[in-house]
């Protein structure tokens, strides 16, 4: 079955989940309000691809490593409705339905930690997805990373992993990115797709003839995240060819949304 794969962050959603998690941990009396700038000064590292992950994750679980696994699955559909769910991208979830329709794979990819990107899978309709495995013991997260993180080359091993696993392969895949982070990943398949990329990323698609999306950010209304009304765009994925995979025409780039 051809795979449509898909990092998460400022690709499916416009956002950074982890920033937007360190933002729902402040605003429940969870976190201490300098937790965001301390979250901020990681993705510059982030960005600038000097990002230690391990240090992040330590950084990302302090605040509740008092709680145990099941405490903090129950706070995600909360988290996921007032912060995520509004910031998802119409054109991501056209381009989701598009393929799921035609009978592809779609796979979520992501350098953020498993029980968040579970959480927002689980919004956009999509079984499988590949995240940071945690330790636990004693049903608590460790704060340690288990196994190998996908995360820049480790989003390739885990998913050559998995397609043995699932007995599936790369023939005809795309991946859809933002970050240069992913250019690995990005060189592995048949039709990469930078949307809403990054400068650095945007210049390598540039350089190489890769489509680039620039999807328009959904509004939302603050303090209450009010979810978002569109109309659902045109069917974005068609059909595909040998190519280049279907997509919405380039827009003018957006400015990034970085909470």
């Amino acid at each position: 079955m051809t795979l449509a794969i898909f990092d998460l962050d400022e690709t499916l959603l416009a956002g950074d989940s982890c920033t937007l998690f360190c933002q729902f941990l402040v605003d429940e009396g969870i976190a201490a309000a300098d937790f965001l700038q301390q979250d901020a000064l990681m993705m510059q590292r982030y960005h600038a691809q000097t990002l230690v992950l391990a240090d992040y994750i330590r950084f990302l679980l302090e605040p509740v490593m008092h709680l145990s696994v099941d405490e903090i699955d129950a706070l995600m559909p909360a988290f996921v409705a007032r912060y995520i769910t509004p910031r998802i991208y119409p054109e991501a979830r056209q381009l989701l339905a598009d393929y799921q329709q035609q009978g592809l794979r779609p796979l979520i990819i992501s350098a953020t930690s498993e029980f968040i990107v579970r959480a927002v899978a689980v919004q956009l309709g999509v079984s499988d997805l590949l995240a940071i495995q945690l330790h636990t013991e004693n049903n608590v997260y460790t704060g340690d990373v288990r196994g190998v993180p996908t995360f820049r080359e480790g989003k390739v091993t885990r998913l050559h992993s998995w397609l043995a696993e699932q007995q599936e392969s790369l023939d005809g895949a795309l991946f859809y990115s933002d970050s240069i982070n992913d250019l690995p990943l990005l060189e592995q398949v048949a039709f990469p797709v930078a949307a809403n990329p990054d400068q650095p990323l945007l210049a390598i698609a540039s350089q190489r003839n890769w489509p680039v999306l620039q999807w328009s950010a959904p509004k939302w209304t603050a303090p209450k995240w009010t979810a978002p009304t569109w109309t659902a765009p045109k069917s974005t994925a068609s059909e595909l060819n040998r190519s280049t995979p279907t997509h919405d025409q380039p827009l003018s780039r957006q400015e990034q949304n970085h909470v």
